[in-house]
């Protein structure tokens, strides 16, 4: 009796667990797991959403077209440019900022507060005054003819549009991880500071030997973020270049190039499925090739 009891206790304890958690199941059905599945499906089919809605299996033909598209070729190439440059820049930024802000200075927490600003502003926003400040008579430009530089066509130059999106996103997304890495300062002991400056050691000295080894899992979770975000850039170049791409392709993205094939092409929904598929598994890739590395440097 007490066996039966206690299972029927425990299964009603279960049920009523399960009941509080249907609500949170079916949004993750509903607008996850769904639309995920969903995708998988549209990858291996040639898909008409508009009009008359049809759907014809292809295999991997979505997938093979992916190797004899250009402007696929292309936007991978832009989009790997764009990773391997902001993520690097951004986080080493955000740690320099942060050990600098940490180190006691007056006014640290204006500064802080400073800094932070522009992760508050929408991205969207902060897009449209970057290319106010990137015009040519714009801000950028007025400063740089002050030290006689000639100013550039940050938009319209296919060499320097992509350039422009990069420093935007540094500027923008470097404090958000400085917050990150200034929290992880605190848990370092000033000993630690105390006996280095006691072995002579300076400011670079301590800041090489001393923080960056310790802030290394900081680093590896700052730097998986930035892979995944990166890699899905897509609102500021679609709106540097109201969502062609251009100039001549130089801002396009992957992720903009599969709104391109989903929303402005008929009949290609299919092939956008597949090529977000790919994106998904080049960042799963990426994200596990990175703390496959870290994991090794921490044995050291």
């Amino acid at each position: 009796m007490k066996n039966g009891g206690f299972s029927k206790a425990k299964a009603r304890e279960a049920g009523q667990g399960y009941l509080f958690m249907t609500p949170t199941l079916l949004v993750m059905l509903v607008f996850i797991a769904g639309p995920i599945i969903y995708a998988i499906y549209l990858a291996f089919h040639k898909v008409q959403l508009l009009g008359v809605g049809s759907s014809q299996f292809v295999g991997f033909d979505n997938f093979s077209k992916i190797l004899n598209d250009d402007r696929a070729r292309i936007a991978l190439w832009n989009t790997f440019k764009y990773v391997i440059i902001v993520v690097p820049a951004q986080t080493i930024l955000a740690m320099v900022l942060a050990a600098t802000l940490n180190a006691g200075i007056k006014g640290q927490k204006f500064f802080r507060i400073i800094y932070f600003l522009p992760t508050l502003t929408s991205s969207a926003v902060l897009t449209l005054i970057f290319m106010w400040m990137y015009n040519q008579n714009g801000l950028i430009n007025k400063f740089l003819q002050i030290f006689g530089i000639q100013g550039y066509n940050w938009i319209g130059d296919p060499s320097i549009a992509l350039n422009a999106i990069m420093i935007m996103n540094i500027w923008s997304t470097a404090p958000f991880y400085m917050v990150i890495y200034l929290a992880a300062l605190q848990d370092i002991p000033d000993s630690l500071y105390e006996a280095a400056e006691l072995d002579g050691a300076n400011v670079f000295k301590k800041f090489w030997y001393v923080t960056v080894p310790h802030l290394r899992p900081v680093t590896s979770f700052v730097i998986v973020m930035g892979l995944i975000g990166t890699f899905q850039l897509f609102d500021q170049s679609y709106i540097f270049s109201g969502g062609s791409g251009g100039p001549n392709n130089s801002t396009l993205t992957v992720v903009l190039l599969i709104y391109q094939y989903a929303f402005k092409t008929l009949g290609t929904m299919g092939y956008a499925a597949a090529l977000a598929f790919a994106l998904a598994i080049v960042i799963l890739a990426a994200t596990l090739l990175q703390r496959k590395f870290s994991k090794e440097e921490s044995l050291y």
